[in-house]
């Protein structure tokens, strides 16, 4: 039972990535013609959400001294 709570919450976390990605980047905004262009835009999607994410983490580690509480920190 233990494991398949952890499981949920790690599921929890994609699922948020995916709807910030959407929201921050334009993750859904591509309409699929052709395979490789998809994929390079999820890719570049994906790809600048990370950065955006890592870059917020590391501004709110400057401001606060503590990261603030979210997908980063699962403590």
């Amino acid at each position: 039972m233990e494991e398949l709570v952890g499981v949920c919450q790690e599921r929890w976390a994609v699922e948020e990535c995916f709807a910030e990605a959407k929201a921050e980047v334009g993750l859904d905004d591509y309409e699929v013609r052709r395979w490789d262009a998809w994929y390079r835009h999820v890719t570049v999607c994906l790809l600048t959400h990370a950065f955006l994410a890592v870059t917020r983490h590391e501004a709110a580690i400057e401001e606060e001294g503590s990261p603030k509480k979210g997908i980063w920190t699962q403590a």
